[in-house]
């Protein structure tokens, strides 16, 4: 019995200290089929999210979904250190319980005191090892807590630094896309104001942005579950917006050229696809958010500031093309995150995020 205790110590030791460094220092997707840091998010994300929607305000859902990103950073560090102090405990009762308590013979409870008090590295005392045995194992998980610890101090300001960093530019789109953010709506404000110029170097920036949410969600999935600061605002709804904007370029409008929109295009489709796979997501083939009379209308609006968009069977068959691509990955994303994608179309005006106030003004600008 104590035999196979040690090894099933041992197991537990290993898998939490294996998990922890492919979540917190290896820089890449894992592709095994069990991870206990997967298992943990799926398994709390799933009843979390069943709790919010039930909730009914928008406002109070999403501040109660704001919730989980940083506080299952928390809980995975606990299951860790559960999973560590308890792998210790059975390695002390397989030797034996060489332990010294003030109340005579150790128990296994007396094994997870000291177990416990050893992680932590409060060293009170009054448990203490009396073999070279228990000693040793004393050391070795005093060890293992105190750099664990520094490990988890190194990660939490990469991973609000990841996410810090996703947010500027994202707040940054909601005077070009509107909020929530509409890939057609980009075209429509340039071409009002005379700008379409700026397009290529807007479509560059992002596809910077698609690049660097790919990597840095892939190396600390995590980050996908923290939710934007600000309303009607989401990384899934920016990436689905990019992609959008992307294919309507491709697509062809007159006179504007489209190399750019095809890099962006090909980025912005890569981190869908990629996180989809990472998130073990199931996309949704028989997603469609732009019905034929919406197209009709975006059409019209983007005609209505001097654009010409391509209208032509063949301009039909290329966008459903292109959105075949993306969409179900998008649609799988939203509908697991509870994270909106963008709206193809604004049908009415809405006044954007940075046009709000509490007092309500109105805007001149």
């Amino acid at each position: 019995m104590r035999a196979i205790s040690v090894l099933i110590g041992l197991a537990i030791i290993a898998i939490v200290l294996w998990d922890a460094f492919e979540t917190m220092v290896l820089p890449r997707t894992v592709t095994r089929g069990f991870r206990l840091a997967r298992f943990y998010f799926r398994n709390t994300w799933r009843p979390w999210s069943r709790a919010a929607e039930r909730v009914a305000a928008e406002g109070r859902r999403e501040r109660f979904l704001a919730i989980y990103g940083p506080l299952s950073l928390f809980g995975l560090l606990a299951v860790w250190a559960a999973g560590l102090i308890f792998g210790y405990a059975l390695l002390q009762w397989s030797a034996g319980s060489r332990l010294e308590t003030p109340t005579g013979a150790a128990t296994f409870a007396d094994d997870l005191y000291m177990s416990g008090t050893t992680f932590f590295t409060i060293g009170l005392g009054d448990v203490h090892p009396i073999s070279a045995a228990a000693r040793l194992l004393t050391v070795a998980e005093g060890g293992t807590g105190f750099g664990l610890l520094a490990v988890v101090i190194s990660y939490f300001p990469v991973v609000y630094q990841s996410f810090s960093r996703r947010e500027v530019r994202l707040t940054l789109l909601d005077a070009w896309a509107g909020s929530p953010p509409s890939g057609a709506e980009v075209l429509r404000r340039l071409g009002a104001a005379g700008e379409l110029r700026l397009l290529d170097q807007f479509l560059r920036d992002w596809e910077y942005w698609c690049s660097e949410l790919l990597e840095s969600h892939i190396s600390y999935p995590v980050v996908a579950y923290f939710r934007s600061q600000h309303q009607r605002q989401s990384w899934v709804s920016a990436l689905s917006a990019m992609l959008d904007l992307s294919a309507l370029v491709i697509v062809g409008i007159d006179g504007m050229p489209t190399w750019q929109a095809h890099a962006t295009f090909a980025i912005a489709r890569h981190a869908a696809v990629d996180l989809t796979q990472t998130f073990r997501i199931r996309p949704d083939d028989a997603a469609d958010r732009l019905a034929r009379r919406e197209l009709e209308s975006l059409r019209a609006q983007l005609e209505g500031v001097g654009l010409r968009p391509a209208r032509s069977p063949e301009a039909d068959a290329k966008l459903d093309e292109l959105r075949r691509l993306y969409e179900p990955y998008i649609a799988g994303l939203a509908g697991s995150l509870l994270m909106p994608a963008a709206p193809w179309l604004r049908a009415q005006p809405m006044r954007d995020n940075w046009q709000s106030s509490p007092r309500r003004e109105p805007t001149h600008l």
